[in-house]
């Protein structure tokens, strides 16, 4: 019996060092290409914003503009790349953050992707210490959402009062049964649109994780209003 474990541990031994090295040469990997594309973005933006100044043509100008919104796309999955390998190495990834500060950078990130929406905001002064690249994916997919689902309507209100921010839009809405299955991977209240479906399941995880009170409020036709109580 001694004879048959011994045999199995060694075995294991042999089957799983292999595979942790592997792992280890990956994540390493990962973070040395990370830091390696820090370089080229940066360049990118340093040198359109100098070449912006220096043209009048507007054509010119919107081509540069596009160049610009495509390096901050970049930098967006840069730094989810970054916050990805942090929380698999178990880092303390909370800072201290001015949350409306962080909600005007998303939009002012967001509003060239849909130059055509009303973002209206009404925010308070609020300091928190929370994870800011997960929090700002949670803002993005929830204003995200607020602007797939009202194509016809071009007002999208975000406010935060009392430690409490709230999106509300005013499209399709959602029935009794559509809410109860909102928080379930890949479910879509509309199968037309495009994404895959997992935003407010990760959104709820988010919420769980940081006890974050999570409330949704929808009715057909009349739109859907999200609230985050910190």
């Amino acid at each position: 019996m001694c004879i048959v474990i011994l045999s199995g541990v060694f075995i294991s031994k042999l089957a799983i060092d292999p595979l942790i090295e592997y792992v280890k040469n990956l994540q390493n990997l990962s973070k040395e290409t990370l830091h390696e594309l820090n370089l080229p973005i940066s360049t990118i933006t340093t040198n359109t914003q100098m070449i912006k100044k220096n043209l009048d043509d507007p054509k010119a100008l919107k081509r540069v503009e596009r160049i610009e919104s495509a390096c901050e796309m970049l930098k967006q999955r840069y730094n989810e790349l970054d916050y990805l390998i942090k929380r698999q190495s178990k880092q303390d990834i909370k800072e201290s953050i001015e949350l409306s500060e962080l909600i005007r950078e998303r939009i002012a990130f967001l509003q060239r992707i849909y130059p055509n929406k009303n973002f209206n905001l009404e925010l308070e002064n609020f300091v928190l210490e929370i994870d800011k690249v997960g929090l700002s994916k949670v803002i993005d997919n929830l204003i995200d959402n607020g602007v797939k689902y009202s194509p016809d309507a071009q007002d999208i209100d975000i406010k935060l009062q009392n430690k409490t921010l709230t999106i509300q839009d005013y499209g399709i809405g959602m029935d009794e049964v559509e809410l109860l299955q909102i928080y379930d991977n890949f479910y879509q209240s509309n199968t037309h649109m495009q994404g895959f479906g997992i935003g407010l399941s990760m959104v709820k995880r988010f919420c769980d994780e940081y006890k974050i009170e999570l409330n949704v409020q929808s009715k057909p036709k009349q739109g859907t209003k999200v609230s985050l109580t910190f």
